[in-house]
């Protein structure tokens, strides 16, 4: 018996490659680092395109241990933390711990700048507003 998706329908022709990635967003279950997506007030009279904010929590990463990149509709921000030298611990509540958190992007998102302050990582985007086109298809006739 064949599996049926949202994406069977005959009518959404070429979402095949969307339904993959939305396996394998389902599949990520780690919640490390935690973030937050709000939606930045945007001047709609203005014409300006619509702003988000990812912000992750990474305390204890430096600037040269993140690293934010994007890779077709994908933006991947990874952490690698290197151990220190051997340091005698009491108590070791909090590890160096790597990670790598994949978002993935609307056609048009761009990234505008990271930043990084008090261990909290903010990514911006845009959402530029498409141009909406209409094309006259001609239909032919053959006898």
């Amino acid at each position: 018996m064949s599996r049926m998706t949202p994406f069977a329908s005959p009518l959404l022709l070429g979402f095949d490659t969307m339904e993959k990635t939305l396996e394998r967003i389902s599949k990520v279950s780690d919640g490390y680092p935690p973030y937050n997506i709000e939606r930045m007030r945007a001047d709609r009279v203005s014409g300006e395109p619509e702003r988000l904010r990812i912000t992750l929590a990474v305390a204890g990463f430096s600037e040269e241990e993140l690293d934010v990149t994007t890779e077709e509709n994908q933006l991947l921000i990874r952490g690698r933390q290197v151990e220190q030298e051997e340091r005698d611990y009491l108590y070791r509540g909090i590890a160096a711990r790597q990670f790598q958190r994949v978002f993935v992007l609307a056609d048009g998102m761009q990234v505008l700048g990271a930043s990084l302050k008090n261990g909290l990582l903010s990514v911006d985007l845009i959402r530029p507003e498409p141009d909406r086109m209409v094309k006259k298809i001609n239909i032919s006739v053959s006898q």
